[in-house]
């Protein structure tokens, strides 16, 4: 819990600065909150991979951490920022292809070119979120949480400034709509890296491990360790987020109503994604750290604990989601026919609930032995093999609609659940 509650505050602000886009951004209209939409879903779903790639730092700096290595700790995280430098050039270079890329995809041309401008003015944070991604899991790694969990919530208090600020035009700024949105972000991601590198320093959060740059950092078999981890990290997360993109594509194709309804499911599944994200978070330090220190009976607990914990409390956000559908929806003053259909999508997204926060604590306990090439494979099974195709077919041949595709989401989720748990029992 000490871990964590940290974590989750932590991704649950990551979460909230998108969640105030959507709704910032929804009272211009249908339209650019489906242009926001789209360009979400490009943004996230290259920089998850990024990210996933970095996330490869857990094991070795958890492990380390229990083990007293510093040393090893902090070569770790200077072989991490250069990994972030490297990964913002392709990563930029794919956004700058945004629009055409969604109008591959079937997207409609107004709002592939509103979701391309969006996309664009954020191109300059990308190394900037990249970085502060590496000192977050860096500081994880350590069982230090909370420095990321306040720079968070700061970034969220600036972000909803400069949202209401050049979105709609106050304090003589001209009013910028979607782009301004954009700009707010990615401001936001920027400032996020310098705060948390000045509290590092100031509070001296790199002694014990930080020995300063050497030529070690650059070195290939220091550079392809993190990539061993990372890169089916990488996988695992973009096989992940893309499955539920791919929902959102395939919406888009249904018409602007359906796609404007699954923003909003999406964004509150998301944003109840993010308490077990947190955990797993926790998951992957406990773990790791209990690795790294020769306990594997302690180790195999805390993966039995959190995966308790994960599940919890997703029943919990079920409930809410049953109970509440007719209310959660209307935080964003949709029109009525996506109000409609949005809260007749909320009990399916409230079935998946309990999969959704196991399989992602079961991704973290894995993760902090290492144990990272599974979880892709179990995902590209559940989502493509499973539930994109069924959703696809209850959407189109059945037609169900949007509601079909959720519930191939439902069907994909529950497969990755049960293979994670079942790969935890016997790895851990």
């Amino acid at each position: 819990m000490r871990l964590a509650v940290p974590a989750v505050l932590a991704h649950l602000a990551t979460m909230f600065m998108g969640i105030v886009d959507t709704l910032m951004v929804s009272r211009l209209g249908t339209e650019a909150l489906a242009a926001v939409t789209l360009g979400s879903i490009w943004v996230f779903g290259t920089l998850v991979l990024g990210m996933g790639v970095l996330f490869g730092l857990d094991p070795i700096v958890a492990q380390a951490h229990g083990a007293g290595d510093g040393e090893r700790a902090g070569l770790a995280l200077q072989r991490g920022l250069v990994l972030s430098a490297l990964l913002s050039l392709p990563l930029g270079g794919v956004w700058l292809y945004t629009g055409s890329a969604l109008r591959l995809a079937g997207q409609l041309p107004a709002l592939c070119q509103l979701a391309h401008t969006y996309t664009l003015v954020q191109i300059g944070s990308i190394p900037l979120f990249l970085a502060f991604t590496v000192l977050r899991q860096y500081l994880a790694g350590r069982g230090i949480m909370a420095p990321a969990m306040w720079i968070l919530w700061a970034a969220n208090a600036l972000n909803v400034f400069l949202c209401w600020v050049l979105i709609f035009g106050h304090l003589g700024f001209p009013r910028l709509g979607v782009v301004g949105s954009g700009i707010a972000t990615a401001i936001a991601r920027g400032v996020m890296f310098l705060a948390l590198a000045l509290w590092i320093v100031l509070a001296k959060l790199h002694h014990g491990a930080w020995k300063g740059w050497s030529k070690r950092a650059f070195e290939w078999t220091g550079l392809a360790e993190v990539l061993h981890y990372g890169l089916p990290v990488g996988a695992q997360l973009g096989l992940e987020v893309w499955g539920f993109h791919v929902v959102a594509l395939l919406a888009g194709l249904i018409g602007a109503t359906a796609l404007a309804a699954h923003a909003i499911v999406l964004n509150l599944a998301a944003f109840t994604f993010m308490v077990p994200l947190g955990i797993s978070t926790a998951a992957a330090t406990r773990v790791g750290n209990l690795s790294g220190a020769g306990d594997r009976p302690g180790a195999r607990r805390a993966a039995r604990l959190a995966l308790a914990m994960g599940a919890g409390v997703m029943a919990v956000s079920a409930t809410a989601f049953l109970l509440l559908r007719h209310l959660l929806p209307a935080l964003w003053q949709p029109a009525p026919a996506v109000y409609a259909l949005a809260s007749s999508i909320l009990p399916i997204a409230a079935a998946f609930q309990i999969f959704d926060g196991t399989q992602v604590v079961g991704c973290g306990a894995l993760r902090g032995v290492g144990d990272t090439r599974p979880a892709a494979w179990f995902n590209l099974l559940g989502y493509y093999g499973l539930g994109l195709p069924l959703g696809y077919y209850f959407a189109f041949h059945l037609g169900m609609g949007l509601p079909g595709l959720w519930w191939g989401l439902v069907i994909g989720l529950m497969t990755v659940a049960a293979l994670l748990v079942w790969r935890v029992q016997r790895r851990i």
